[in-house]
């Protein structure tokens, strides 16, 4: 069986803000769109100008949506009482520049939606991020590292803008 190693870029933002606040300005940078319906829609299209439409209206502001979250801290807790800090993953992304990187690199499409991890720790909120562009640059593949640095740049922008004061 191939293996191929992976080096990993972690971007980790530390907030004196709360943890409520700092998830809410992440969700409100992102689309919330019903994904079964999505789906639904995208399946049925009959062309991929029509997909394009299509997910082009339940992205957010910053170009992305949330394709789902995980409760981390919430499962934690049950075994650890309520006292656990609180941790949230949400996995972020754009099927459209899934594709796009796709297209270059077919293995990018297992790294996307990413995964952006808003956590307690010591008195502050974490908000942490695995940069597109290592994944990839094992690959190299100009193109595909071309478009996993703008997918970067427009998660590392959505992460500052939750953190900043």
């Amino acid at each position: 069986m191939p293996t191929t190693q992976v080096t990993v870029e972690r971007v980790s933002l530390i907030s004196d803000k709360s943890f409520e606040s700092v998830l809410a300005a992440i969700r409100g940078g992102i689309g919330h769109p019903d994904m079964n319906k999505l789906w639904e829609q995208i399946w049925g299209a009959g062309t991929f100008q029509e997909v394009e439409s299509v997910v082009t209206a339940v992205l957010g502001p910053t170009g992305l949506m949330q394709f789902g979250e995980f409760n981390a801290g919430g499962f934690i807790r049950k075994g650890s009482g309520d006292g656990t800090p609180q941790s949230m993953r949400l996995l972020i992304g754009n099927p459209l520049i899934m594709k796009q990187m796709a297209e270059f690199v077919p293995d990018a499409a297992g790294y996307a939606p990413v995964t952006v991890l808003v956590d307690e720790r010591e008195g502050k909120v974490h908000v942490s991020y695995d940069r597109m562009a290592s994944f990839l640059s094992v690959y190299a593949n100009t193109g595909a590292t071309k478009i996993a640095e703008a997918l970067d740049d427009k998660i590392e922008t959505l992460m500052r803008n939750a953190v900043k004061e």
